[in-house]
């Protein structure tokens, strides 16, 4: 493939109602060769695995096909004979019986689709089960049609596909030709247009170099705070800063550093586009003491009332946008409950992109403070979210945790349980702990993006 370019055409992503099936319909009919369709895909049957389907501009036949199957344990194989003609066998998709929030891999290969030949095509899928089952498939299909083909469906038969799955379409060029697109810059993990933009995502460090002068626009998102440890405050989100038309010039190397969510009582890592510094979340103060200032702010762990000799004050939570920057790269933590007589012991939540942490009261940890939302990856994502303050059983009951905050916040602890961790590549901060294990804080993210 040295020679050929991959450009994505269209993405589907299954919304929270599920779906019966997907299409990509006005598949270009100039400039590509071949046809790619990556696929992520969880479905409601009631097995360990579904079965993924697709058919070509709604004909519904003329398809066979052979697969070749395994499980780690056992082989086999199946024919258009098994599965019908009216559809051709696209892989698998994982089911209702495997570990929540598995999805099964696929990959489809479509060459030389506008022809006026029989369209040949094939299918490489894996799927688990939380590491006690799997199941891989080599699919060898034939479309024996001489139409091109302008649309492409995908489904599971009498199952719905469920939420999040999703469907990638790339077409397959070689350089030069029009109206295939190439990149104007090296670097990423991932490269991808939609048209209007090419769209750089580094999940982790690297080195951005245009192969022209580009002005771009940037998302610089640290790595998130980690949680407070005992009744502690949650850990705040990465600082989080974006700009426009930063200019890049023709074949400089411009370094990218991804920062890496802190442990617990450890603050994140600050992630750098050229002169643009996010700064890593604060962490959660542990029981008595303070957040710690970041881009967003720590919150603080509570106060305790233990009797003589075991007294601390709350601590409190700490300033985010530290150092200061313009706009604005984060808010401040909440404060951690303070002694009272019926030793309630809460933690504060840790601030967020676009909101501050809540502060603790007598029943519930604070909540993280929200993150903000940007679509510089082509799609509308919120980022750098604060952990929830922990929650602690206490002479009065049990009180709750704080929730995280929208953009990868993790949940604080309540009593024994362990807190969530802050969501990597997006700078959520990691929620506190009560008497269970605080979170840690989630990596962050650097995306740039520039026009066509």
């Amino acid at each position: 493939m040295a020679t050929a370019n991959y450009v994505l055409i269209e993405k589907v992503t299954v919304g929270a109602a599920g779906a019966s099936s997907i299409s990509f319909n006005s598949i270009p009919q100039t400039g590509y060769t071949d046809l790619v369709i990556k696929a992520s895909t969880r479905d409601n049957t009631a097995y360990d695995w579904g079965s993924l389907y697709l058919t070509f501009n709604g004909s519904s036949t003329g398809y066979s096909g052979i697969q070749l199957s395994g499980t780690g344990s056992a082989a086999g194989s199946s024919s258009s004979s098994s599965w019908g003609t009216t559809y051709a066998n696209a892989g698998r998709s994982t089911g209702a019986n495997t570990t929540a929030n598995t999805f099964a891999n696929t990959e489809i290969y479509i060459p030389n689709y506008t022809s006026s030949n029989y369209k040949s095509f094939s299918v490489d899928a894996v799927s688990e089960n939380n590491a006690t089952a799997a199941f891989a498939a080599l699919v060898g299909s034939l479309w024996s049609n001489t139409a091109a083909i302008t649309s492409i469906s995908l489904f599971s038969p009498s199952q719905t596909l469920q939420p999040y799955s999703t469907f990638y379409l790339y077409g397959v060029a070689k350089l030069g030709t029009t109206p295939a697109i190439v990149p104007y810059a090296t670097g990423g993990d991932t490269i991808m247009t939609d048209g209007t933009y090419w769209y750089h995502t580094f999940l982790s460090s690297g080195t951005f170099t245009p192969a022209k002068t580009l002005s771009v626009d940037y998302l610089v998102v640290a790595g998130g705070g980690g949680g407070g440890g005992t009744i502690g405050g949650g850990g705040a989100g990465g600082g989080l800063r974006t700009g426009t038309g930063f200019s890049c010039a023709s074949g400089t190397g411009i370094t990218v550093t991804v920062g890496a969510g802190g442990a617990t009582t450890v603050s994140g890592s600050n992630s750098v586009f050229s002169t643009i510094t996010s700064t890593g979340g604060g962490y959660g103060g542990s029981i008595g003491s303070d957040g710690a200032t970041g881009g967003s702010g720590g919150g603080g762990g509570s106060g305790y009332n233990g009797g003589p000799g075991s007294i601390w004050a709350q601590g409190l939570g700490a300033a985010g946008n530290t150092p200061s920057t313009s706009p604005s790269q984060g808010s401040s933590g909440g404060n951690g409950n303070g002694i009272v007589a019926q030793d309630y012991v809460t933690g504060g939540g840790g601030g967020g992109a676009g909101a501050v942490g809540a502060n603790a009261s007598n029943s519930s940890g604070g909540n993280g403070g929200a993150g903000t939302a940007n679509s510089y990856s082509g799609s509308s994502v919120t980022y750098a979210g604060g952990g929830g303050g922990g929650g602690n059983y206490n002479n009065n009951g049990i009180t709750t945790a704080g929730s995280g905050g929208s953009g990868g916040g993790g949940v604080g602890s309540s009593n024994t349980t362990a807190a969530g961790n802050g969501t990597a590549n997006l700078g959520g901060g990691g929620g506190g702990g009560g008497r269970g294990t605080a979170g840690a804080g989630g990596s962050g993210v650097v995306i740039v993006r520039y026009a066509v």
